[in-house]
């Protein structure tokens, strides 16, 4: 055995034995001859990140003030944590971040907000304006949720109460802002 190939190999003995210790070692420089080997050390940290996405403007055009106007839409939330763990918090548009939607002068008309951390859900939490709804999870591996079926991985619901829809003037436009907002938890 040649002294190149013994230094290639005490290297790589010294590298597994480095990673089984779980201690960090610095480069090694190489030695002047016919080859000479030098060996880095790589070391990679991403901090924890969360990502919302899919989301879709909800449009309650020409709802039947009769029933409740609702939509539930399937969106994308992603976290890196090993738990995949994240909180939301919603806020409005409206006053104190009410949830609300308005049109000049005319009074505002509120809406309720509710979050499930699964797709397709039917039902949800409700949740409070600017306060976290924790302890949610993700299913997603990807930041986009593409690993996911229909890319999502949680179900938004937004509704307007019959109540509520009675108490609109006709043909005006009422607009509003919901703001969501997750973290890594």
């Amino acid at each position: 055995m040649n002294v190149s190939t013994l230094g290639r190999r005490l290297s790589v003995l010294f590298l597994a034995g480095a990673a089984l210790s779980g201690t960090a070692q610095a480069a090694t420089q190489g030695n002047l001859g016919a080859t000479s080997t030098g060996t880095v050390v790589i070391n990679a940290s991403v901090p924890a990140q969360v990502r919302i996405s899919n989301l879709s403007d909800v449009n309650f055009t020409n709802a039947n003030p009769a029933v409740d106007a609702t939509n539930a839409q399937n969106v994308c939330v992603w976290s890196n944590n090993a738990n995949r763990r994240y909180n939301i918090v919603a806020s409005g548009s409206g006053a104190s971040s009410a949830f609300t939607v308005s049109s000049g002068t005319l009074v505002p008309i509120p809406y309720s907000v509710a979050w499930k951390d699964t797709a397709a859900a039917t039902t949800g939490t409700a949740l409070v304006k600017s306060a976290a709804l924790g302890s949610q999870t993700s299913v997603a591996t990807k930041s986009n949720c593409s690993d996911q079926t229909g890319s999502a991985s949680a179900t938004l619901f937004v509704q307007i109460a019959s109540a509520d829809l009675q108490d609109m003037q006709a043909t005006a436009a009422y607009t509003g802002t919901l703001t969501l907002t997750v973290a890594p938890e």
